[in-house]
């Protein structure tokens, strides 16, 4: 229940030296909870924006000052960030695309993933919901996740590699869409689209004129898009990189791995940019750009062997890194988890799960799309 405050003061002149925080506000708690009731507004808050979405959304039903702090924009930065900070991954999840016995997405915990004998993955409700529709993650970014585009199709083309990201500058969210496909008297040509969340319209981009990037998405990284891309099968493989504030396109020094016999691809490590660098089955190599942009920064974390059973392989997109050095791994259309202290493997048991296309980890977040 609200009631009105009727003893209270003007700021002191102590006020306004206190630290940055969230626009304060008298914050009441319910009538039931009179010993909390005298609780400091900013314990309030701390206490509120470190706990699970879920329980947030229940509790703007509390009173109209909750419901108001919940959803200003100042908490929902603040409750992201302490979310992103939490090393013990109970504010993540794993979403996959589950190809039977028709396509879905599925989420779990991660942290009841990494630590528990078991975890439960439930089904995801999204926009165009059908089993007849085909579905893929093309990326996710400060928890929001946005669906595949299979039916953009403009004058022949149709898109073959995505991009999602922040625009952090405009305050946009963006969608890059790369088409190719024959057309114009069978010529094959390519187009990039940008899609604006803030204009709700594509924009086409003159980009990528020298040929596709050879990953299917892009890993969101420090404002950029980044790809994996080889001109040809005898060529080197490069980074690019698309940064969706400037609309500028550019190249991001590898790590100094030896360019020999290997399939490397890209991912994202705790907020960084990493490289898994395959070396014809015997190993991975999982490289970490621990400061975005320096070339001297590129670290080589772990090597993970591979395991004796070809058909599974190979490593793809590493998904995290525990806290005691595990990681976990994209192997084949399975998870692995991998520990370098005592070089074993295990794979996570997931009831109401199956084998998936992709996977990726996302932060639970109160991140509005509109």
């Amino acid at each position: 229940m609200e009631t009105k405050s009727s003893d209270s003061k003007p700021p002191t002149s102590s006020d306004h030296h206190q630290p940055s925080r969230i626009t304060r506000r008298r914050i009441q708690t319910p009538a039931s909870a009179a010993a909390a009731a005298a609780f400091p507004e900013e314990l309030i808050e701390e206490i509120l924006s470190r706990l699970p979405v879920n329980s947030l959304l229940k509790f703007r039903s509390v009173s109209k000052s909750w419901r108001a702090l919940i959803s200003d924009k100042k908490f929902i930065s603040a409750h992201l960030k302490n979310s992103s900070k939490n090393t013990n991954f109970t504010l993540r999840r794993i979403i996959s695309t589950i190809i039977l016995p028709y396509y879905t997405l599925k989420h779990c915990s991660l942290h009841s993933l990494l630590s528990g004998p078991l975890t439960n993955a439930v089904d995801s409700d999204y926009p165009m919901k059908n089993p007849q529709n085909s579905v893929r993650i093309v990326g996710c970014c400060n928890g929001l996740k946005l669906p595949d585009v299979d039916d953009f199709i403009e004058q022949g083309l149709f898109i073959t590699k995505y991009g999602f990201g922040f625009d952090e500058s405009n305050d946009d969210y963006k969608v890059v869409g790369i088409l190719s496909g024959f057309c114009n008297r069978d010529r094959y040509e390519t187009m990039v689209k940008v899609y604006s969340l803030r204009t709700n319209s594509w924009k086409r981009i003159d980009v990528f004129n020298d040929g596709l990037p050879f990953d299917d998405t892009a890993k969101f990284v420090s404002g950029k898009l980044h790809w994996g891309k080889r001109n040809g099968s005898n060529s080197k493989w490069d980074i690019v990189s698309f940064d969706l504030a400037s609309g500028v396109c550019g190249n991001v020094a590898r790590p100094s791995y030896v360019e020999t016999d290997f399939s490397p691809s890209l991912g994202v490590l705790g907020g960084c940019l990493c490289v898994l660098s395959n070396s014809r089955k015997s190993s991975v190599d999982v490289w970490v750009m621990k400061e975005y942009g320096v070339s001297e920064s590129w670290t080589k974390i772990v090597t993970v062997p591979y395991l004796d059973v070809p058909w599974e392989g190979p490593y793809s997109t590493p998904l995290c890194v525990g806290s005691n050095g595990e990681i976990l791994l994209m192997y084949g259309s399975n998870l692995m988890i991998y520990s370098p202290r005592d070089n074993r493997f295990r794979r996570p048991k997931i009831r109401n799960f199956g084998a998936f296309l992709e996977a990726d980890v996302y932060c639970e977040s109160l991140v509005p799309l509109v």
